[in-house]
Protein backbone atom coordinates (compact mmCIF):
# COMPACT_ATOMS: atom_id res chain seq x y z
CA UNK A 1 0.00 0.00 0.00
CA UNK A 2 1.36 3.42 -1.00
CA UNK A 3 1.01 5.95 1.86
CA UNK A 4 0.24 9.67 1.67
CA UNK A 5 -3.11 11.12 2.75
CA UNK A 6 -2.02 14.78 2.96
CA UNK A 7 -1.06 15.81 -0.53
CA UNK A 8 -1.48 18.18 -3.43
CA UNK A 9 -0.52 17.99 -7.09
CA UNK A 10 -1.39 18.80 -10.67
CA UNK A 11 -4.15 17.20 -12.71
CA UNK A 12 -2.68 14.93 -15.37
CA UNK A 13 -5.85 13.53 -16.91
CA UNK A 14 -9.63 13.73 -16.40
CA UNK A 15 -12.53 11.51 -17.39
CA UNK A 16 -14.43 12.68 -20.45
CA UNK A 17 -17.46 13.49 -18.28
CA UNK A 18 -15.52 15.76 -15.90
CA UNK A 19 -16.08 19.43 -16.74
CA UNK A 20 -14.88 21.14 -13.54
CA UNK A 21 -11.18 20.28 -13.84
CA UNK A 22 -8.65 20.14 -16.65
CA UNK A 23 -5.05 18.93 -17.04
CA UNK A 24 -2.65 21.36 -15.44
CA UNK A 25 -4.97 22.48 -12.62
CA UNK A 26 -3.33 22.67 -9.19
CA UNK A 27 -5.43 20.62 -6.77
CA UNK A 28 -5.58 18.93 -3.40
CA UNK A 29 -7.57 15.84 -2.47
CA UNK A 30 -9.86 15.16 0.48
CA UNK A 31 -8.80 11.56 1.27
CA UNK A 32 -11.95 10.53 3.17
CA UNK A 33 -14.05 7.70 1.75
CA UNK A 34 -17.36 6.97 3.44
CA UNK A 35 -19.77 4.12 2.70
CA UNK A 36 -22.98 6.13 2.33
CA UNK A 37 -24.98 3.23 3.77
CA UNK A 38 -24.44 3.15 7.55
CA UNK A 39 -26.59 5.07 10.03
CA UNK A 40 -24.05 7.89 10.37
CA UNK A 41 -23.75 8.36 6.62
CA UNK A 42 -27.54 8.34 6.16
CA UNK A 43 -27.66 11.14 8.75
CA UNK A 44 -25.02 13.06 6.79
CA UNK A 45 -22.40 12.58 9.52
CA UNK A 46 -19.68 11.19 7.26
CA UNK A 47 -16.71 11.44 9.69
CA UNK A 48 -18.53 8.91 11.88
CA UNK A 49 -18.92 6.38 9.05
CA UNK A 50 -18.68 2.87 10.47
CA UNK A 51 -16.30 1.78 7.68
CA UNK A 52 -14.48 5.07 7.07
CA UNK A 53 -11.36 4.74 4.93
CA UNK A 54 -8.68 7.19 3.83
CA UNK A 55 -6.63 7.32 0.68
CA UNK A 56 -3.00 6.91 1.72
CA UNK A 57 -3.88 4.92 4.82
CA UNK A 58 -6.30 2.23 3.60
CA UNK A 59 -5.75 2.65 -0.17
CA UNK A 60 -2.83 3.79 -2.32
CA UNK A 61 -2.11 7.48 -1.73
CA UNK A 62 -0.15 10.58 -2.54
CA UNK A 63 3.37 9.19 -2.31
CA UNK A 64 2.77 7.58 -5.68
CA UNK A 65 3.66 9.28 -8.95
CA UNK A 66 -0.03 9.25 -9.87
CA UNK A 67 -3.24 8.77 -7.88
CA UNK A 68 -6.75 8.38 -9.29
CA UNK A 69 -9.70 9.72 -7.27
CA UNK A 70 -13.39 10.53 -7.81
CA UNK A 71 -14.02 14.11 -8.84
CA UNK A 72 -15.99 14.98 -5.67
CA UNK A 73 -12.80 14.50 -3.61
CA UNK A 74 -10.81 17.07 -5.60
CA UNK A 75 -10.46 20.76 -4.71
CA UNK A 76 -8.86 23.36 -6.96
CA UNK A 77 -6.05 25.47 -5.52
CA UNK A 78 -5.59 29.06 -6.76
CA UNK A 79 -2.34 29.40 -8.68
CA UNK A 80 -0.87 31.97 -6.30
CA UNK A 81 -1.04 29.56 -3.34
CA UNK A 82 2.25 27.70 -3.05
CA UNK A 83 2.55 23.95 -3.52
CA UNK A 84 3.76 23.72 0.08
CA UNK A 85 0.66 25.42 1.45
CA UNK A 86 -1.56 23.34 -0.83
CA UNK A 87 -0.12 20.19 0.75
CA UNK A 88 -1.21 21.45 4.19
CA UNK A 89 -4.91 21.81 3.37
CA UNK A 90 -5.79 18.37 4.75
CA UNK A 91 -4.15 18.84 8.15
CA UNK A 92 -5.51 22.38 8.43
CA UNK A 93 -9.02 21.08 7.71
CA UNK A 94 -8.77 19.01 10.91
CA UNK A 95 -8.58 22.21 12.94
CA UNK A 96 -11.41 23.86 11.02
CA UNK A 97 -13.61 20.82 11.58
CA UNK A 98 -12.83 20.71 15.30
CA UNK A 99 -13.67 24.42 15.60
CA UNK A 100 -16.99 23.76 13.89
CA UNK A 101 -17.76 20.74 16.07
CA UNK A 102 -17.04 22.77 19.21
CA UNK A 103 -19.10 25.73 18.01
CA UNK A 104 -16.21 28.18 18.36
CA UNK A 105 -17.57 31.72 18.59
CA UNK A 106 -16.26 35.15 17.62
CA UNK A 107 -15.14 36.17 21.12
CA UNK A 108 -14.42 32.81 22.72
CA UNK A 109 -11.30 32.23 24.80
CA UNK A 110 -9.76 28.82 24.10
CA UNK A 111 -7.13 26.45 25.42
CA UNK A 112 -5.25 24.01 23.17
CA UNK A 113 -3.50 21.07 24.84
CA UNK A 114 -0.73 19.99 22.48
CA UNK A 115 1.18 21.99 19.87
CA UNK A 116 1.75 19.22 17.38
CA UNK A 117 0.28 19.22 13.87
CA UNK A 118 -3.31 18.92 15.06
CA UNK A 119 -2.90 21.53 17.78
CA UNK A 120 -1.31 23.93 15.32
CA UNK A 121 -4.16 23.34 12.85
CA UNK A 122 -6.68 24.22 15.57
CA UNK A 123 -4.70 27.38 16.28
CA UNK A 124 -4.80 28.46 12.63
CA UNK A 125 -8.51 27.75 12.35
CA UNK A 126 -9.26 29.59 15.58
CA UNK A 127 -7.41 32.70 14.40
CA UNK A 128 -9.91 33.00 11.54
CA UNK A 129 -12.87 32.84 13.94
CA UNK A 130 -12.21 34.30 17.39
CA UNK A 131 -10.60 37.47 18.68
CA UNK A 132 -10.49 36.02 22.18
CA UNK A 133 -7.48 34.72 24.09
CA UNK A 134 -5.76 31.61 22.71
CA UNK A 135 -3.67 29.63 25.19
CA UNK A 136 -1.54 26.71 24.01
CA UNK A 137 0.24 24.19 26.22
CA UNK A 138 2.91 21.58 25.53
CA UNK A 139 6.11 20.10 26.95
CA UNK A 140 8.28 21.15 23.99
CA UNK A 141 9.35 24.80 23.93
CA UNK A 142 10.38 24.46 20.30
CA UNK A 143 6.87 23.59 19.15
CA UNK A 144 5.36 26.32 21.28
CA UNK A 145 7.81 28.73 19.64
CA UNK A 146 6.59 27.66 16.19
CA UNK A 147 3.06 28.55 17.23
CA UNK A 148 3.98 31.93 18.72
CA UNK A 149 6.17 32.80 15.74
CA UNK A 150 3.10 32.39 13.52
CA UNK A 151 0.83 34.29 15.92
CA UNK A 152 2.85 36.27 18.51
CA UNK A 153 -0.24 37.38 20.40
CA UNK A 154 -1.10 33.91 21.71
CA UNK A 155 -0.14 32.71 25.19
CA UNK A 156 2.03 29.58 25.51
CA UNK A 157 2.61 27.37 28.55
CA UNK A 158 5.23 24.68 29.06
CA UNK A 159 3.48 22.40 31.53
CA UNK A 160 6.81 21.09 32.82
CA UNK A 161 7.41 24.52 34.31
CA UNK A 162 3.92 25.93 34.85
CA UNK A 163 0.65 24.44 36.06
CA UNK A 164 -1.67 25.04 33.08
CA UNK A 165 -4.81 25.11 35.25
CA UNK A 166 -3.43 27.91 37.41
CA UNK A 167 -2.06 29.78 34.39
CA UNK A 168 -5.34 29.65 32.47
CA UNK A 169 -7.29 30.94 35.47
CA UNK A 170 -4.85 33.85 35.81
CA UNK A 171 -5.10 34.69 32.11
CA UNK A 172 -8.91 34.64 32.16
CA UNK A 173 -9.53 36.56 35.36
CA UNK A 174 -10.41 33.38 37.23
CA UNK A 175 -13.16 32.33 34.81
CA UNK A 176 -11.54 29.70 32.63
CA UNK A 177 -11.88 29.33 28.87
CA UNK A 178 -14.98 28.78 26.77
CA UNK A 179 -13.55 25.78 24.92
CA UNK A 180 -10.58 23.48 25.56
CA UNK A 181 -9.22 21.32 22.74
CA UNK A 182 -7.26 18.16 23.57
CA UNK A 183 -4.88 17.31 20.73
CA UNK A 184 -2.11 15.45 22.58
CA UNK A 185 -3.11 11.83 22.13
CA UNK A 186 0.05 10.07 23.32
CA UNK A 187 0.83 11.94 26.51
CA UNK A 188 4.10 12.05 28.42
CA UNK A 189 3.07 11.92 32.10
CA UNK A 190 4.32 14.89 34.13
CA UNK A 191 4.45 14.62 37.90
CA UNK A 192 1.92 16.90 39.54
CA UNK A 193 -0.10 17.41 36.36
CA UNK A 194 -3.39 15.89 35.24
CA UNK A 195 -3.65 14.02 31.96
CA UNK A 196 -4.57 16.23 28.97
CA UNK A 197 -8.30 15.45 28.96
CA UNK A 198 -8.70 16.08 32.68
CA UNK A 199 -6.61 19.24 32.34
CA UNK A 200 -9.02 20.46 29.66
CA UNK A 201 -11.98 19.82 31.97
CA UNK A 202 -10.32 21.86 34.69
CA UNK A 203 -9.50 24.90 32.53
CA UNK A 204 -12.99 25.49 31.11
CA UNK A 205 -15.48 27.85 32.69
CA UNK A 206 -18.93 26.83 33.90
CA UNK A 207 -20.96 25.69 30.92
CA UNK A 208 -17.82 25.35 28.81
CA UNK A 209 -16.88 22.65 26.33
CA UNK A 210 -14.06 20.15 25.88
CA UNK A 211 -13.32 18.87 22.37
CA UNK A 212 -11.10 15.78 22.25
CA UNK A 213 -9.09 14.93 19.12
CA UNK A 214 -6.07 13.05 20.51
CA UNK A 215 -6.02 9.41 19.42
CA UNK A 216 -4.55 7.75 22.49
CA UNK A 217 -4.32 3.97 22.79
CA UNK A 218 -4.69 4.21 26.57
CA UNK A 219 -7.58 5.18 28.86
CA UNK A 220 -7.74 8.80 30.04
CA UNK A 221 -8.77 8.95 33.69
CA UNK A 222 -11.19 11.76 34.47
CA UNK A 223 -13.33 12.70 37.46
CA UNK A 224 -16.85 13.05 36.11
CA UNK A 225 -18.03 15.32 38.91
CA UNK A 226 -15.53 17.96 37.71
CA UNK A 227 -17.43 17.99 34.44
CA UNK A 228 -20.86 17.73 36.07
CA UNK A 229 -20.23 20.58 38.51
CA UNK A 230 -19.67 22.85 35.53
CA UNK A 231 -22.59 21.36 33.60
CA UNK A 232 -20.04 21.26 30.79
CA UNK A 233 -19.99 19.33 27.55
CA UNK A 234 -17.38 16.92 26.25
CA UNK A 235 -17.34 16.03 22.57
CA UNK A 236 -14.98 14.66 19.97
CA UNK A 237 -13.79 15.52 16.49
CA UNK A 238 -12.44 13.22 13.80
CA UNK A 239 -10.99 14.05 10.36
CA UNK A 240 -12.96 16.73 8.47
CA UNK A 241 -16.36 17.23 6.89
CA UNK A 242 -16.09 19.45 3.83
CA UNK A 243 -13.82 22.07 5.46
CA UNK A 244 -11.32 21.95 2.58
CA UNK A 245 -13.16 24.86 0.94
CA UNK A 246 -12.88 26.98 4.10
CA UNK A 247 -9.15 26.29 4.37
CA UNK A 248 -8.52 27.15 0.73
CA UNK A 249 -10.55 30.35 1.09
CA UNK A 250 -8.51 31.35 4.16
CA UNK A 251 -5.25 30.62 2.32
CA UNK A 252 -6.50 32.63 -0.63
CA UNK A 253 -7.21 35.61 1.67
CA UNK A 254 -3.87 35.27 3.43
CA UNK A 255 -5.42 34.90 6.89
CA UNK A 256 -3.39 31.77 7.71
CA UNK A 257 0.35 31.52 8.34
CA UNK A 258 1.03 27.79 7.97
CA UNK A 259 4.58 28.11 6.68
CA UNK A 260 5.80 27.95 10.27
CA UNK A 261 4.49 24.39 10.49
CA UNK A 262 6.89 23.21 7.77
CA UNK A 263 10.19 22.19 9.31
CA UNK A 264 11.66 20.40 6.32
CA UNK A 265 11.23 19.53 2.64
CA UNK A 266 12.77 16.33 1.30
CA UNK A 267 12.78 14.39 -1.96
CA UNK A 268 10.58 11.32 -2.11
CA UNK A 269 13.55 8.96 -1.99
CA UNK A 270 14.37 10.42 1.45
CA UNK A 271 10.92 9.62 2.86
CA UNK A 272 12.27 7.24 5.49
CA UNK A 273 14.70 9.90 6.64
CA UNK A 274 11.74 12.21 7.15
CA UNK A 275 9.87 9.66 9.24
CA UNK A 276 13.01 9.05 11.32
CA UNK A 277 13.47 12.77 11.97
CA UNK A 278 9.87 13.13 13.13
CA UNK A 279 10.22 10.08 15.40
CA UNK A 280 13.65 10.84 16.85
CA UNK A 281 13.75 14.65 16.90
CA UNK A 282 10.19 15.81 17.72
CA UNK A 283 11.45 19.08 19.19
CA UNK A 284 13.04 20.05 15.88
CA UNK A 285 10.49 18.75 13.41
CA UNK A 286 6.73 19.15 13.07
CA UNK A 287 5.76 18.79 9.43
CA UNK A 288 8.14 17.48 6.77
CA UNK A 289 6.95 17.68 3.16
CA UNK A 290 8.01 15.30 0.38
CA UNK A 291 8.51 16.34 -3.24
CA UNK A 292 7.25 13.63 -5.59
Amino acid sequence: MIPGHEFAGVVEEVDKNVKTFKPGDKVTVDPIIWCGKCAACKAGHYPACSTLKLIGIDLDGGFGEYVSVPVHMVYKIPDHISDEYAALVEILSIGFHASSRAGLGQHDNIFIAGSGKVGQSILHAAKTITDGKIIMADILNERLSLASSAFPEIHTINIKDTDPIVAVKELTGGDGVDIAFESVGHEVPIEGRYNPVRTCINVIKGGGKVCVLGLSDHPSEILMKELIWKEAKILTSRVSHGEFSKVIEALDKGTLNPGKMITGILNLEDAQKGFDLLENEPAKHLKILLKV
